[in-house]
């Protein structure tokens, strides 16, 4: 009997995926330690980016974190709170920014099928942005907050809105990327 392997939530190396986070994080629930925001009001792409690429970090750590202190209890080792946190500490500060993967400009083109889909817009709130201390032609820092597609939209749609903007393509493209949900697990050699 072959069971499929894939992740319940979020994406292969990842322990959420960038949809969940975005609905989440503008629903104002401050998912995964992120900094909670009033969802009347919304939030910059540049500070959904980034509170996403933290929320990933911490997540990551506190995985590594749990491995680590789980080891030491099979070993026979006592693990004090103190402990668990300076490990948990220590292995949020390994963490490169570029490890937790989607760079700005992926982001960018993620959150652009959103709009696409309606599922987020523009509200009529803006920032100057500290670009325009050098270069005052530059954009304002526009805020976006969920619709009522948005969030309405299901949990599978939010997971994968390419498939959502592009039904009759399929979800064949996802095995391109990663392999789900059409890669078949290969029996061990014996």
């Amino acid at each position: 009997m072959t069971l499929p392997i894939r992740p319940n939530r979020g994406g292969f190396l990842r322990p959420f995926g960038c949809g969940w986070f975005i609905r989440e994080y503008l629903l104002g629930n401050g998912p995964e330690g992120s900094t909670p925001i009033d969802p009347e009001r919304g939030a910059p792409q540049a500070d959904i980016n980034y509170e996403y690429k933290e929320a990933l970090a911490r997540a990551t750590a506190r995985e590594r974190a749990e491995k680590i202190i789980s080891r030491m209890v099979l070993s026979g080792a006592d693990v004090t709170e103190e402990q668990a946190e300076n490990i948990h500490e220590r292995e949020l500060k390994r963490i490169s920014r570029k490890f937790t993967h989607m760079r700005y400009h992926s982001f960018l083109v993620y959150f652009g099928m959103l709009k696409r889909l309606m599922w987020v817009e523009a509200t009529s709130e803006s920032e100057n942005s500290s670009i325009q201390d050098n270069y005052p032609e530059a954009p304002d820092r526009t805020y976006y907050w969920l619709t009522a597609a948005g969030r309405e939209a299901g949990e599978d749609l939010w997971s994968n809105p390419q498939y959502a903007l592009y039904p009759e393509n399929g979800r064949g493209h996802q095995s391109k990327q990663t392999g789900w949900p059409h890669r078949k697990v290969r029996k061990p050699c014996t």
